[in-house]
């Protein structure tokens, strides 16, 4: 099965379709489906522009609305999880997932799916360490701290996905996982990126949450996006027993949809051929969804997942075969994902332009049938209920930015890599005074006609070459030994041993040095952001 991934699409959806076409042409066939790592932008109208965390005059409807609106339809099966720049109000109508356009549908605030047998999960936005513990409290209309908080990844999405025990083929995330830059070819990452260097040296790129996801589900590939880069790293993970064979994942990140830029690689993946060709439910996730109903928080309370530490009476919430059994029954053993989208709010008129338009907090249709069929809570119910006894959603566009987007709360008390890591996100950057960029927002004039990829003819065996450059371009970032001195990258034969710093120690034992902006602020130097032209007034910890 050809499989085509993009990095951030930043609502180019009329460019990446054209690409694809045009890969169609060159290649040996035609594209299955189209996975896409965030920021997708399902922008409907000039409400849901309110509600993407970038300054007013960056706001552009791009090409999404014409797919809503049936004016277009999309060509290939289209999946994608959310990043920090979307229609917020848009995708948390459908927080288990659903289609947002015919032929396009979203994974939720985490998700697990099947496609011809191929098993793709994923986790939607960015982490953030002070609402890493808090509720899924955001509704619309949303204030100048919620707009952002909202795509936070919190650990009740973390908590789910690690109940999960088969197999991973594909997993989605928007940020990369922390440490995968060790397994790849870090001199050539540093070398584009230099502005890497700091939080790769102290460990700090990347999100902790998903790289206990990385080394818990061990899938097969992982795909990413958010630091525009393309970036690919193979990691071995180690084993408990000894009887198991070691599993590796291949990692690829992606750049933005942009002419003459790495936003798209296509891949072949191995498929059951007599698995159907259309979308199916996951029968493990949506077990782990109605076991861990009744841990829905839509508070901003901070609070900490079920464990073994004698203060739970349940800490597991894996699926059983019984339990896989009842939800099967309950969905006539039927796991086909049902076509029922419906057009849910009105469509942007370029004829007719509502500048004013209300910003409503709406309950999906395709999320009620999803929830009253699988016997779960409707997270957008629980959180209107809960509005209406004790107003926790605040005007975001009649409200001062009074309150700042450090929550200033502890780091999470959860028994995982995040209790003591950096708040800094990924998209902090840290840059020299004379160091120029070149990352802008597409135009509407941009060039279509430059491609930015064409498919690979060569499917060759090893890792490398599956990731291979397949258009005429410098310096793909493909695995390679190569790398500094005295860098934790893994040699060949040894990559799934522990990554030897040069001290004796290894990463798994060496502590996070924590550089949070909530402790030690006078420490901080000061930033400079990639992309500091396009998103100057949004927050200085979620641009990307």
């Amino acid at each position: 099965m050809r499989v085509a991934v993009a990095g951030c699409c930043h609502g180019e959806l009329d460019k990446i379709y054209e690409t694809l076409a045009l890969a169609e042409r060159r290649g040996p066939g035609r594209i299955d489906l189209l996975l896409c790592c965030g920021d997708f932008q399902a922008v409907r109208n000039e409400a849901d522009l309110r509600c993407m965390a970038v300054p007013p005059k960056y706001r552009h409807m791009q090409t999404f609305y014409r797919y809503y609106s049936g004016e277009k339809k999309a060509p290939v099966l289209t999946i994608f999880i959310g990043g920090n720049h979307e229609a917020s109000n848009h995708l948390q109508e459908l927080p288990y997932g659903g289609w947002v356009a015919p032929n396009i549908y979203y994974l939720g605030l985490a998700g697990v799916v099947k496609y011809r047998g191929v098993r793709i999960g994923g986790i939607s936005g960015i982490f953030k360490s002070h609402d890493y513990r808090k509720g899924h409290f955001e509704c619309p209309p949303y204030n100048a701290a919620t707009v952002r908080s909202i795509y936070h990844v919190r650990n009740i999405e973390v908590y789910k996905l690690k109940q999960l025990k088969q197999p991973m083929d594909i997993f989605l995330s928007h940020d990369w996982p922390r440490s995968i830059y060790h397994y790849g070819n870090k001199k050539q990452l540093l070398k584009t990126k230099s502005f890497f260097r700091q939080e790769v040296e102290n460990n700090t790129l990347g999100s902790p949450a998903a790289s206990e996801l990385l080394e818990h589900l061990k899938p097969t590939y992982w795909f990413s996006a958010h630091l525009h880069v393309k970036f690919a790293a193979l990691m071995q993970h180690q084993t408990m027993d000894k009887e198991q064979s070691t599993k590796a994942t291949k990692f690829l990140a992606l750049d933005k949809c942009l002419p003459h830029r790495d936003f798209l690689q296509v891949i072949e993946v191995e498929h059951d051929p007599s698995a159907p060709d259309y979308l199916e439910y996951d029968a493990e996730w949506l077990t782990v969804l109605r076991a861990t109903d009744d841990l829905i928080n839509v508070t901003e309370r901070l609070w900490n997942m079920p464990e073994n530490n004698g203060l739970h009476t349940r800490w597991d919430y894996s699926a059983t075969k019984e339990a896989i059994n009842e939800v099967l029954e309950k969905l006539n053993h039927d796991l086909k994902v049902p076509n029922n989208f419906s057009v849910t709010a009105a469509c942007y008129d370029p004829s007719k332009p509502q500048t004013q338009m209300q910003l409503v907090h709406r309950i999906s249709p395709q999320t009620t049938e999803f929830c009253a069929q699988l016997g779960i809570t409707d997270i957008n119910v629980r959180l209107q209920k809960a509005k209406e006894d004790q107003h926790l959603c605040g005007d975001y566009e009649g409200q001062d930015d009074t309150e700042g987007n450090d929550s200033g709360e502890d780091p999470s008390e959860y028994n995982t890599d995040t209790s003591a890591l950096s708040s800094i996100n990924p998209d902090e950057i840290m840059l020299d005074e004379e160091e120029e960029y070149d990352d802008s927002i597409v135009s509407a004039h941009s060039d279509t006609n430059t491609p930015s990829v064409e498919p690979s003819c060569d499917q060759a065996s090893d890792f490398s070459a599956s990731f291979s450059d397949i258009r005429i371009l410098p310096s793909s970032m493909t695995v390679s030994s190569d790398d500094t001195s005295g860098s934790p990258v893994c040699k060949e034969g040894n990559s799934g041993d522990p990554v030897d710093l040069g001290d004796g120690k290894d990463l798994t034992t060496v502590p996070l040095k924590r550089l949070s902006d909530e402790h030690e602020p006078e420490q901080r130097k000061k930033i400079k952001r990639r992309n500091q032209a396009i998103y100057a007034a949004v927050d200085d910890n979620d641009t990307a």
